[in-house]
């Protein structure tokens, strides 16, 4: 009997430690295509929205790279395969391989956190989402202003996910796909309503207490007021649903 080869353990090459806006760097460890986030200011919140989104105010970010699009099933399986990973709570997805490139879905926070973490990354903040969504100006969508399911999966586009990157218009300013609708994406920060009230202006990592956690993008399900840049919503952590998926970002050193 044979014995099996060994798997090659992907060399950890870091990115590149000069972030260019739009930079592609491959990430070794599941393959995702991640673009650069440069240093600088943004506008995060709006004044003209929900209580949780006000007050608009400028943030400064350290320059990170963000995956082009959502984990998939595919990328998903192999850190289940390494063991470092749970199963999603419901496989119909997961099992079915015409689904490999949807997002995975059903996923907790947790889970989200395990696999960011086992492929070298973790998941943003969520000032780092917004940024990554809506870049410097302030605008609704990744895309600008209007909507229609050219640009993204939303509740009037067919009712279920579609393949990452699928909505090629709505891409965002630094070449990021689906950061408006598919799927709900979970992001590192706990939740607090009022946290933009006092909120730091540089490099904030959310409030220090709370149990529910940040998701932010909307999803296949959602109205268009709810997959908008600057729209906040939350879970509890152990949240594990049929529109609920996530991406992951890493520094640039």
């Amino acid at each position: 009997m044979l014995t099996p080869l060994p798997r090659a353990i992907p060399t950890l090459v870091p990115p590149p430690a000069v972030v260019k806006a739009g930079q592609v760097w491959v990430s070794p460890m599941d393959g995702a295509e991640m673009v650069g986030i440069p240093a600088g200011e943004f506008t995060m919140g709006n004044d003209e929205g929900d209580s949780d989104e006000q007050p608009a105010h400028t943030v400064y970010l350290d320059a990170f790279y963000i995956d082009k699009y959502e984990v998939t099933n595919a990328q998903y399986r192999k850190c289940v395969e390494a063991g470092a990973c749970a199963w999603p709570f419901d496989t119909t997805y997961y099992d079915n391989a015409d689904y490999n490139q949807h997002p995975v879905v059903y996923v907790g926070w947790s889970w989200a956190k395990a696999y960011c973490e086992w492929a070298g990354k973790r998941l943003p903040t969520e000032a780092e989402w917004e940024k990554a969504a809506r870049g410097t100006d302030g605008r609704t969508y990744p895309w600008g202003e209007g909507i229609d399911c050219d640009h993204a999966q939303y509740n009037e586009c067919g009712g279920q996910t579609v393949p990452v990157g699928s909505k090629s218009k709505g891409v965002s300013p630094y070449g990021a796909l689906d950061m408006a609708g598919n799927v709900w994406e979970w992001v590192a920060d706990r939740y607090q309503e009022d946290y933009y009230q006092a909120a730091p202006d540089r490099n904030p990592q959310g409030p220090n207490k709370g149990t529910a956690q940040v998701m932010r993008g909307g999803s296949w399900s959602e109205a268009p007021v709810n997959v908008r840049c600057a729209y906040r919503s939350w879970y509890m952590p152990n949240a594990r649903y049929f529109n609920l998926g996530f991406r992951c970002v890493r520094g640039s050193r």
